[in-house]
């Protein structure tokens, strides 16, 4: 199956978020063809969580991880050495006291 590019993803992905009225913005603007993608979860009570997508080996599935979670500021750090490391990565963030981040819908591993 073909894979969608990282722009066409992260477009569809901040629609979604927009028709559930989960404020979203794009952070970082990487490369819009094959660019990985960060998304940031700040629950606005100074805590956050980091997100990005895995690849399980044994099952060929694609699957969100949580690959920071803590203090808003220590999750900003995290992903400011990922920037520095790869300069291609998107990063969005979502604001949503409930925690939500749609990320575990149909359709959003891909």
């Amino acid at each position: 199956m073909p894979r969608l590019t990282a722009q066409f993803w992260v477009q569809a992905y901040l629609a979604r978020l927009r028709l559930t009225e989960i404020p979203a913005f794009v952070v970082a603007h990487g490369d819009d063809t094959a660019g990985a993608v960060l998304v940031k979860l700040n629950t606005l009570d100074g805590k956050a969580v980091a997100f990005q997508r895995s690849f399980d080996l044994m099952t060929g599935e694609r699957r969100w991880i949580e690959l920071a979670s803590g203090s808003e500021a220590d999750v900003d750090v995290m992903i400011a050495r990922q920037r520095r490391s790869d300069p291609d990565l998107w990063v969005i963030e979502l604001e949503d006291r409930q925690g939500r981040h749609l990320l575990d819908e149909a359709g959003l591993a891909s």
